[in-house]
């Protein structure tokens, strides 16, 4: 099976790993996002995908975008009996999609959750099950008619970074399932009615309050790594937990300090902070912190 891979971060590389390993498929065209400047330093860096790609001499292209007759044009030249794109970050034109069948991986169970940020929305959403679709791409955002499933349970990942972990790993299994059942597989087509959409996650989106507990380690489980989740102060939150999910308090009050950590009052409920980062300065423990600003139990982390 000759395949064109479209992909750019690690939940697609996990993906792309397992074609490559898998013997049926050879995968000679990678695409993925140029590469961009990453961290305070600004160091241009490639996207996983690509490294994986060099790693085992496969040619990797960088485009801008598809729209271009000379990329659609060397996509075509490979002459793919399959296009598998992950998380690549660009709409395929119609040019691009009529040279070959293009499945997506998409990190949610369709119809639910079309758009950029599928897996935080489920952790936001305290989801029982969070999953990924494979599809046939069409024109539309994440429409295309459903070829397969594979879904974990929340609880075993909570927090957005061992979520999409776990996630790729299920997606790497559906993709060479799919890639081999392809032609005995009947498509089912997507229910519109009770489709939902997410939105591209912002910097913003990380700016907390103190007023539901629950509310607030969803944010913490669903921003982990980026953006963040942080007070109007600028205070980052790096490392919590639910202490309690009911009582009624006075928002920001320090309630307890524990061995490793504070107990910090919720409008609704409470949280324990263990590590957390001023503005400007390295992360601390929660200890440290409370410690150069002279505050206690009573006292107000706000």
């Amino acid at each position: 099976m000759n395949i064109v891979f479209m992909g750019t971060p690690e939940y697609a590389n996990v993906i792309l790993e397992g074609l490559i390993e898998d013997s049926s498929c050879s995968v000679d065209l990678v695409l993925t996002q140029p590469d961009r400047p990453v961290g305070r330093k600004k160091v241009l860096t490639p996207p996983p995908v690509k490294v994986l790609a060099q790693e085992n001499n496969i040619e990797v292209l960088q485009p801008d975008s598809l729209k271009g007759a000379d990329i659609q044009e060397k996509i075509a030249e490979f002459k793919p009996d399959m296009i598998i794109v992950a998380a690549f970050g660009q709409l395929l034109p119609k040019e691009v999609l009529d040279i070959a069948p293009c499945i997506n991986l998409h990190a949610s169970i369709l119809p639910e959750y079309r758009g950029a940020s599928p897996i935080q929305q489920g952790l936001l959403n305290g989801d029982e099950y969070l999953g990924v679709t494979a599809m046939l791409m069409e024109e539309g955002l994440d429409t295309g008619d459903i070829l397969g499933f594979r879904f974990v349970n929340r609880e075993e990942v909570e927090r957005l970074d061992i979520a999409m972990r776990n996630l790729a790993i299920e997606a790497s299994k559906l993709t060479t399932t799919i890639v081999k059942n392809f032609n005995e597989i009947n498509p089912i087509p997507q229910l519109n009615a009770t489709a939902s959409h997410c939105k591209k996650i912002q910097k913003s989106d990380g700016e907390v309050e103190l007023k539901n507990a629950l509310e607030l380690y969803r944010k913490f489980c669903g921003f982990f790594g980026w953006p963040g989740i942080y007070l109007s102060s600028g205070l980052k939150l790096i490392d919590i937990e639910i202490a309690d999910t009911n009582g009624e308090n006075i928002e920001g009050d320090i309630l307890d300090i524990l061995d490793d950590s504070i107990v910090v009052a919720c409008k609704r409920g409470s949280i324990k902070i263990k590590t957390l980062q001023p503005p400007s300065k390295p992360k601390m423990d929660v200890k440290s912190y409370i410690l150069g600003k002279r505050i206690n139990i009573g006292d107000s982390i706000l």
